[in-house]
């Protein structure tokens, strides 16, 4: 295998978790050239990356077609020896069919499946089965390949930039999430902090966007916050989560950056549940989630913009206490 090109255009979650597969690939292949397709915004991740050859860019909000034929067009170009289809949308799937490539790799539930070398069968709920270990389905074709966890690759730079933050034990908190199911509320949060027995700075994490659930954070916890939303990049935020104390995060992307970076983490979960196959992999995490038997519980296998029901109790019924004890137990040790 010289050639490999990995496509994976979904939300900077997913693509963190798919780095599995480039793990995966690059120990057994380690000679190969490896690129990798990602939506414009997820590319960063890849910055510096050891052995990623290139990166390639599709702009879904401008010209975005012609963009796709222009993509297209590198890719078939690139000649490559395989394509491996992580998205199972059609845009990528008729990349992958019309690639040329020897081995054209992706899931069944791609409408182009029909045209690749290998469909391979998703498993989209199945008990005990991890993300990664779906995605990695895509690449024993070529016989038993080890799995490797997703891993990202700060910087020196990024590392440097976050040293100023690093002079004593910090906790960092990444409070926002795309959903808002998925999203512990502000007030929640506001009162965990209020009763977090913790003295040192807390880092708030997350993107431009997030930046003013943070500002309100800060008027109403009363506690040594430090806004961090919007101010780091990605691989930076990354690198802050490894070295802390606990990193606390929604069932969202700040919990597969702690993953990456095998940091310590409390993933907090509301209308979703970790059987769907996106929990915590770092060695040390712990799963929050309400105790109560909802009815209603999981409303969907993603977040939603807003609960069903309109009491989301899926969130408000998680005890505070249960998100101080994770700390306790690492402070204890």
């Amino acid at each position: 295998m010289q050639k490999i090109l990995v496509i994976q255009t979904a939300f900077i979650g997913d693509v963190v978790l798919a780095t599995a597969l480039l793990e995966s690939l690059h120990a057994q292949y380690p000679l190969a050239a490896m690129d990798v397709l990602v939506r414009q915004g997820n590319e960063s991740l890849f910055h510096g990356h050891p052995f990623i050859h290139e990166v390639i860019v599709w702009n879904k909000k401008k010209q975005k077609y012609i963009h796709w034929l222009k993509i297209l067009i590198q890719i078939r170009k690139a000649q490559y020896d395989a394509v491996v289809n992580v998205q199972r949308f059609a845009a990528t799937g008729l990349w992958t069919a019309l690639s040329k490539a020897k081995f054209k790799i992706g899931f069944n539930k791609n409408p182009f499946s029909f045209l690749f070398t290998h469909s391979i069968k998703h498993l989209e709920i199945e008990a005990g089965m991890h993300e990664i270990n779906r995605n990695h389905q895509l690449i024993q074709v070529w016989g038993p390949i080890v799995l490797v966890p997703p891993k990202l690759y700060p910087s020196a730079k990024d590392l440097e930039s976050i040293q100023k933050y690093q002079d004593q034990p910090y906790v960092c908190i990444a409070p926002a999430s795309v959903w808002y199911t998925k999203q512990y509320p502000l007030s929640a949060w506001v009162k965990f902090l209020q009763a977090l027995p913790f003295d040192g700075p807390i880092y708030i994490l997350g993107g431009a966007g997030d930046r003013i659930i943070g500002e309100k954070m800060m008027k109403s916890a009363h506690k040594q916050l430090i806004n961090l939303a919007g101010e780091i990049g990605f691989l930076a935020s990354a690198a802050l989560q490894a070295k802390a104390v606990l990193n606390y995060v929604n069932d969202s992307a700040p919990m597969h950056f702690a993953s990456a970076m095998n940091a310590p983490v409390v993933a907090i979960y509301c209308s979703t549940i970790p059987a769907f196959g996106y929990g915590p992999l770092s060695e040390q995490s712990f799963i929050v989630q309400t105790q109560e038997n909802l009815a209603c519980r999981p409303c969907g296998l993603h977040g939603k913009k807003k609960c069903p029901l309109t009491h989301f109790n899926c969130a408000h019924s998680i005890q505070i206490q249960e998100l101080i004890s994770p700390l306790l137990q690492v402070l204890q040790h």
